[in-house]
């Protein structure tokens, strides 16, 4: 069984989603079953909202899992274990200050016998018998990380852990707790390292608002994991061929710049439709439309915006206002073209207009735009339209 197991006191990273999608790809080619654990032990820094927002953006990005657990609802079995420690004297109660469970201890309160434990009113924690001796249980009665997960590996039965490299220190001090507790299960641990990321970019949801499409991000992420066989892919298809064992152990940089060349790529293979409704529209030309400005955007957002523009008010054109009226209202009582050809030829002839005068206004009334693409291939996209757009 593989877990993930994010935090909800802040937005997914860039670094998360990666650790989910490498749990979800090889709990499907093990066929075995993925579980999601939240969790929200630390009450302080826990974000209401957030656990939802997770789930929502596992399930955008097609990752899906057999249970969902909530690290809190296992408190009570935390306690249960740090007893079970305590009876067995393999832990033990101190008083010595402390701040988190890295905090030192000079090895005194170990030796402490159960009156001196008892007839002291300071506060506790618990602490392993162990060389550094770490503490597993706070003076508030909470677990602290390691313990918790440990423990919630073990009751879960969690056989294959994949998490980030800096969390690699906590994997014997996790096999000495559940080892000290008796049990005797095997957990498969693999560190990947984090991936290298400006703080504006670490954020999934962000990258979404500005509309990098899922398909793309988990194609980029996937593709700084390891070696693919090809450039473009999606996520069903990684999952045939994708290897933990040939994954990368040096970190790699986030490059927005690859992701834009990616996410053109994957904007230009989904269905014309599907495009349309992503960036507000429900047409499968418009969806061809917006294909057409990869050549000049590389995200949703900046193709809605093109897109955008030629249904948008107008002004008129204050270098050329009577020719850009003329056109305007020539254009609105033209008969239907079926070519480009045929609609500026029937607009010249009208407007008795030619270059500049005639071209700069006819471009601002189809596009909202002083420069773009060639209009000969944006017309027969919008030739429908036009009564629309001309305004």
């Amino acid at each position: 069984m593989y877990r993930f197991a994010p935090s909800p006191t802040g937005d997914m990273s860039v670094n998360d989603l990666r650790i989910a999608l490498l749990n979800s790809i090889c709990a499907q080619q093990a066929s075995e079953p993925l579980i999601v654990r939240i969790e929200d032990g630390d009450r302080a820094r826990t974000i209401e909202g957030k656990d939802q927002e997770i789930l929502e953006m596992l399930e955008l990005f097609g990752i899906s899992y057999a249970q969902l657990y909530y690290q809190s609802s296992n408190f009570k079995y935390h306690l249960q274990f740090a007893s079970t420690l305590l009876d067995t004297k393999k832990a033990f109660i101190c008083f010595c200050p402390h701040e988190d469970e890295e905090s030192p201890c000079d090895g005194t309160c170990e030796h402490l016998s159960p009156e001196e434990v008892l007839n002291t009113p300071k506060p506790f924690v618990i602490r392993m018998k162990t060389c550094d001796s770490f503490v597993i249980m706070r003076t508030d009665k909470y677990p602290t990380y390691t313990f918790a997960c440990a423990c919630d590996d073990m009751l879960q039965g969690v056989t294959t852990i994949i998490r980030e490299v800096e969390q690699e220190h906590n994997a014997l001090k996790e096999e000495h707790i559940r080892k000290s507790i008796g049990y005797d299960q095997a957990i498969h641990y693999t560190h990947v390292p984090s991936l290298l990321c400006k703080e504006d970019e670490s954020a999934v949801k962000r990258l979404l608002d500005q509309g990098f499409m899922p398909e793309a991000i988990v194609n980029y992420l996937l593709l700084l994991s390891s070696a693919t066989p090809t450039e473009i892919f999606t996520l069903k298809e990684a999952t045939t061929w994708f290897d933990i064992k040939t994954i990368s152990q040096s970190p790699a940089p986030f490059e927005i710049e690859k992701l834009r060349f990616i996410n053109r790529e994957h904007i230009k293979r989904i269905p014309d439709m599907e495009l349309s409704k992503r960036i507000g529209y429900a047409c499968e030309n418009i969806g061809k439309l917006a294909k057409l400005y990869t050549k000049e955007a590389s995200t949703t957002y900046e193709i809605k915006q093109k897109v955008d523009a030629l249904f948008a008010q107008k002004a008129f054109d204050a270098t050329f206002e009577n020719e850009s009226k003329l056109l305007q209202e020539l254009i609105l009582h033209a008969p239907y073209c079926e070519t480009f050809d045929a609609f500026k030829a029937y607009l010249a002839e009208k407007s008795g207009l030619k270059d500049e005068p005639f071209l700069k206004p006819l471009r601002f009334w189809l596009t909202g735009a002083d420069t773009g693409l060639d209009l000969a291939l944006i017309y027969p996209l919008i030739k429908n339209y036009l009564k629309e757009i001309v305004r």
